[in-house]
């Protein structure tokens, strides 16, 4: 009986609180004083209140443009946008920040959250990749700005982390045009996916596939193109055991290839 009566008065204090509160900011905002508003904002942020502080600060922010204020003003509202998960906005404010105070202490650490705020916004890998490349160069040209700054290891990393994203995209759709049989689109993919990630884990299985899908693509095709897909089918056989003479799909590449020298031999007869 205490508990319900403790839980029902706690309820009506925290309902009473969260009128008070709404009221106290409502009165704030309606306020014709930018300080009074600005002072708020820096209160509610301390506070770590971002959606109040960045409803008030986006109100004072063309108010204070060319003022001492305007820096902190606009820098602030930019984090109170990442806080908030709103990491395109956060992107373009921070991006404005450092355009506009480019000489500020703050401006590397806003080209900075710039990048990173379009990192966080990046998709699963399976996803449109628009958001992550244009966070992988901005990254890379923050770097290129500041080769020592305090943020680099993490920076390194943001980069590490979407070329891995990238580079499993770019597997996966290669992998793709293979399954659903689109052989030729395959070998080209196969082939971009070798020359844009020279150290992929997954290169060896690339080759192999590869060469597969340039078999299937001959085995296929009209008879005027045989000879030639099938000479080029060995060709990539012949790269896949140069580079990788103990792979586990050795095997099942063996027989395609003594398939598709066979074609080739009959072929060249005719």
């Amino acid at each position: 009986m205490l508990k319900r009566v403790f839980s029902k008065n706690f309820i009506i204090v925290l309902t009473i609180l969260s009128i008070f509160s709404c009221s106290k900011f409502r009165k704030i905002e309606k306020s014709e004083d930018w300080r009074v508003k600005y002072d708020a904002a820096l209160k509610y942020y301390e506070d770590k209140d971002y959606y109040r502080s960045g409803v008030l600060f986006e109100q004072v922010l063309p108010i204070v443009r060319g003022l001492p204020e305007g820096e902190d003003v606009q820098f602030k509202f930019a984090y109170c946008q990442y806080y908030q998960n709103f990491f395109l906005l956060a992107a373009h404010h921070f991006k404005v920040f450092y355009e506009t105070y480019a000489r500020s202490k703050y401006a590397q650490e806003a080209q900075y959250m710039h990048a990173y705020s379009l990192y966080a916004n990046s998709p699963a890998y399976n996803l449109d990749q628009t958001s992550s490349m244009e966070a992988l160069i901005a990254m890379q040209n923050f770097i290129n700005k500041y080769p020592s700054t305090k943020f680099r290891d993490d920076a390194t990393a943001v980069i590490d982390d979407i070329q891995r994203k990238l580079e499993l995209k770019a597997y996966e759709n290669a992998k793709l045009y293979y399954k659903i049989e689109k052989y030729k689109a395959a070998v080209v993919a196969f082939e971009t996916f070798k020359n844009d990630f020279p150290d992929s884990k997954f290169n060896e299985e690339v080759a192999y596939m590869k060469f597969m899908a340039q078999y299937e693509l001959a085995d296929r095709s009209v008879y005027s193109k045989q000879l030639e897909r099938y000479q080029e089918a060995n060709t990539y056989y012949l790269e896949f055991i140069d580079l990788y003479p103990q792979s586990e799909f050795i095997k099942d590449a063996e027989k395609k290839y003594a398939n598709s020298l066979k074609k080739t031999t009959e072929l060249a007869k005719k």
